[in-house]
């Protein structure tokens, strides 16, 4: 039951390989004195750096809400060779620039350094001491930088812009990376033979909601904090445009702070992070076996409370025995055994088949930078308990914007849809992965088990949903570890969807079932999108 793990790891060491080559430099060729020499460059080379363009998020009424700008900062720098003491100099603006006195001084000593960053976005409080300070070889300069108008609200979609080795800036990370040509715009040319103004970039506009996304990251603070957990995610999808409306992630950090943030947190765990889903797979499983015509939801079978193929023992997540079930029951309790009859009575090929036509393995073309693809390839060398245990989410790796994208498929009829982050994007079918019938049926199972295990149940709305809790993998000797992942997808009303919702937490401390995390959380967030977008009951009258 041993996973590839090396082409995860692969992953890993290719992730952090692109974020230390995205490490920078703080110092940012624009202060006063500077600013001119920088001038000087530019005439004698015809160039001129155009306006970046803005970064706009929604709401349900389709407002236009400036979420990255471009604003003036007062930079402050120092002329070394304008200062006449270092020691001096050093010891009176350390405490107001907020750096190490023996720091200033080694800078301040440097022969011939015409200049020497101390503050790149200056506070009113820092400049006005500064200014009656009168330091010599001190400048106070307002510079056009980038601003992140939400704070740490969806910096992992956003990205940042830092200095390049050329002294202009670029996008790292998030749109600002992924949309680096639309945004910058174009160079200016001063020259005769090719004379030009500078083009400022194009605007963009993203499916982002952010009443939506402010209250996926509340819920997911939450939840992260709560449980002493070392990353999570929510997503939120239209099933059948396939917009997302949100993408939350901890741990996140601001962006326009950047540089106080861990590498690691710039990474995008919705597309950029590999993970086994465990139980809340065993929905694509029935999926394909209904679809195929290999079972219905009133296919029966004995469950034993375990299964055994090629030497190893597969057991109920509970370790009980539930006896004569159908295929329904194993979605309402969840039983390994039940996925791995189902998966079996498919057979291994049209299993796979059908788990690839969910787009599993393959990147889903979102446009975000650092898409990884996830691995199935467990499934290429003909080992029943491999089948078996990717039947219920182990043994395979996912994202969880393939997951959602998988879940919103069923929701959408059955048709599998690229997600989209731009507004002007138009809605791109990919394939019909399962008949409009089998998705109705399969609906309906899943609003069994939310029915049944009450914790996602929402007052006078069918939801459907599923549960995962998966352990995680021992990557140093095999086998799985005791700490899981929880992850709950779900959608509503039931049988005419206006979201998806995923919540996934990493590592929550004890090891809880996901009913006890990502569950109530589901609700929550459901609970608000139904009052959100004013949607009517569809169980009228019902608790």
């Amino acid at each position: 039951m041993r996973v590839k793990f090396w082409m995860i790891r692969i992953v890993f060491v290719g992730i952090f390989s692109v974020l230390i080559g995205h490490m920078y430099s703080l110092q940012i060729n624009n202060g006063e004195y500077y600013h001119q020499r920088a001038e000087a460059r530019e005439e004698a080379s015809g160039k001129f750096i155009p306006t970046r363009g803005v970064v706009y998020i929604t709401d349900k009424h389709q407002t236009k809400i400036p979420a990255v700008v471009n604003k003036e900062y007062p930079l402050v720098y120092a002329v070394p060779t304008e200062i006449q003491d270092p020691q001096e100099s050093a010891h009176r603006l350390a405490s107001i620039v907020g750096k190490d006195v023996k720091e200033l001084i080694s800078s301040f000593s440097k022969a011939n350094d015409e200049y020497e960053l101390l503050i790149d976005k200056a506070t009113p409080m820092q400049v006005s001491q500064l200014r009656e300070l009168n330091e010599e070889g001190v400048y106070i300069k307002e510079v056009v930088s980038r601003f992140y108008s939400l704070g740490t609200m969806a910096s992992h979609l956003f990205g940042f812009i830092s200095p390049s080795q050329d002294g202009t800036v670029a996008g790292r990370y998030g749109v600002e990376l992924e949309f680096e040509d639309m945004l910058r715009g174009v160079e200016g040319n001063s020259k005769k033979d090719a004379s030009h103004d500078p083009i400022a970039g194009s605007d963009l506009y993203l499916t982002i909601d952010r009443n939506i996304q402010a209250e996926s990251e509340r819920i997911l603070g939450n939840l992260f904090n709560e449980w002493g957990a070392e990353g999570g995610s929510v997503i939120v999808q239209e099933p059948d445009t396939g917009k997302i409306l949100a993408m939350a992630n901890e741990p996140t950090f601001d962006p326009n702070t950047y540089s106080k943030a861990n590498l690691r947190d710039y990474l995008n765990g919705s597309v950029e992070l590999l993970y086994e889903p465990g139980s809340v797979f065993k929905v694509l499983t029935i999926a394909a076996g209904i679809d195929s015509g290999a079972i219905t939801p009133q296919t029966t079978y004995v469950d034993k409370g375990y299964l055994t193929l090629n030497g190893r023992t597969i057991r109920n997540w509970d370790k009980k025995t539930y006896g004569l079930q159908t295929m329904t029951n194993v979605i309402e309790n969840s039983l390994n055994t039940g996925s791995a009859f189902a998966e079996s009575k498919t057979g291994h090929e049209t299993f796979t088949t059908y788990i690839k036509r969910f787009g599993f393995g393959t990147k889903t073309g979102i446009e975000l930078p650092g898409e990884v693809s996830g691995d199935v390839s467990n499934l290429d060398n003909g080992r029943d308990i491999n089948y078996a245990t990717a039947s219920f989410g182990q043994g395979i790796s996912v994202t969880p914007i393939q997951l959602i994208s998988s879940f919103s498929s069923i929701a959408n009829g059955g048709v599998l849809m690229r997600p989209i982050i731009r507004q002007d994007d138009t809605p791109e079918v990919v394939r019909r992965v399962i008949q409009p019938e089998t998705a109705e049926q399969v609906t309906d199972m899943m609003v069994s088990a939310v029915d049944k295990n009450i914790l996602a149940h929402v007052a006078q709305y069918r939801v459907a949903g599923k549960t995962g809790t998966a352990n995680i993998p021992n990557f140093k000797s095999g086998g799985y570890t005791d700490d899981v992942i929880n992850t709950f997808v779900g959608f509503a009303p039931a049988h005419d969807p206006k979201f998806v919702v995923l919540i996934k937490l990493d590592h929550p401390k004890g090891a809880p079932l996901a009913g006890q995390t990502v569950v109530p959380a589901f609700k929550k967030m459901t609970q608000f999108l139904l009052n959100y977008y004013e949607v009517p009951p569809d169980r009228a009258g019902e608790n």
